[in-house]
């Protein structure tokens, strides 16, 4: 277990090395001044240089990826000029919402999609299978933005029952943290249903799999109910394809939800990136991309140690 907890954990810390290297480069080769993008074109000469200089782009290219790399490292990721703020606070102001959102929407996902991949598999063939994998392909097919948007006219137009866009706030009482709550609701459910739609999908496939091995068998001869059966034995050996999608989706959902949080003008990690892009604040952008590929590789590696709680094979390196 030691061997392979050590083995994982070197290729994560390789993997966000290159990552780093990479995502730095990308931004070096971008066209364009960044000084003069966020001065204007009538800015001084002077002044320019002062931003140049400010922003370290008068230094050498390898000095200022060490320089980023090892601040980095001890948790400076540099101070926004745009937002006058460093860019940790400004991601923990704004993990505050995308957090939440992820961990709901993710939670929402899974109790919608292991119930109805384990039904479905349980009914491989019969019409029960074919309606519940005909609604996860619609599920997969429709944007999530267009599911949103009707959400918002049915739930938040139509009927007021959540609103239909902004985030109040956390607040210190309970009835702030009830607003805000109910602020997530429809953000989150758009996330969640195309998000189950695939994990449905994955469950049916690993779990219909499963279903055809011999201790399966095994277990039906013991005379084990079938309830027994489904939940105990062939979904615990089937978990493995998906807790792999599972941690892609909290992944994607943390750093992948620029459209759902401009769609409901949520001020989340997803619209910083927006803003930070639109406005060429560069060390905003390679600071949260960088925590977003660190944030993906953390959930990985969480992956790969609940794959050897769940598979003994991988404690004992077979």
């Amino acid at each position: 277990m030691t061997a392979y907890l050590l083995r994982r954990l070197t290729i994560a810390i390789a993997t966000l090395l290159v990552a780093s290297l990479v995502v730095f480069s990308i931004l070096e080769i971008l066209p364009g001044d960044p000084a003069r993008i966020m001065l204007g074109m009538n800015a001084s000469a002077d002044t320019l240089e002062a931003l140049r200089t400010e922003m370290g782009l008068d230094r050498p290219v390898v000095a200022r990826y060490l320089s980023w790399l090892g601040g980095m490292a001890t948790g400076d990721f540099g101070r926004s000029l745009t937002y006058s703020s460093s860019v940790t606070d400004l991601v923990l102001e704004r993990l505050a919402v995308s957090l939440p959102l992820a961990a709901i929407a993710l939670a929402l996902s899974t109790a919608i999609a292991i119930p109805v991949g384990v039904f479905a598999a349980s009914r491989r063939g019969h019409a029960a299978d074919t309606l519940s994998m005909g609604a996860a392909q619609v599920g997969v097919a429709v944007p999530n933005f267009w599911f949103a948007l009707l959400l918002v006219y049915v739930f938040a137009v139509g009927l007021r029952l959540v609103p239909a866009g902004g985030f109040p706030g956390w607040g210190e009482t309970w009835a702030s943290h009830f607003e805000a709550l109910k602020a997530l609701v429809l953000p989150a459910v758009s996330l969640a249903l195309p998000q189950a739609a695939i994990l449905a999908r994955v469950t049916r496939s690993a779990m219909v799999e499963v279903m055809g091995e011999d201790y399966i068998r095994t277990a039906r001869a013991k005379g084990l109910p079938r309830r027994v059966v489904l939940w105990r034995h062939a979904l615990r050996n089937a978990l493995i394809p998906v807790l792999t999608i599972m941690g892609l989706q909290f992944a994607f959902l943390l750093a992948g939800t620029i459209i759902i949080e401009n769609v409901f003008y949520l001020p989340g990690l997803g619209r910083l990136i927006f803003q930070a892009i639109s406005q060429r604040d560069l060390i905003v952008v390679e600071g949260v991309v960088m925590l977003l590929v660190a944030s993906v590789i953390l959930i990985n590696l969480l992956v790969d140690i609940c794959y050897a709680a769940v598979d003994p094979r991988l404690r004992t390196g077979r």
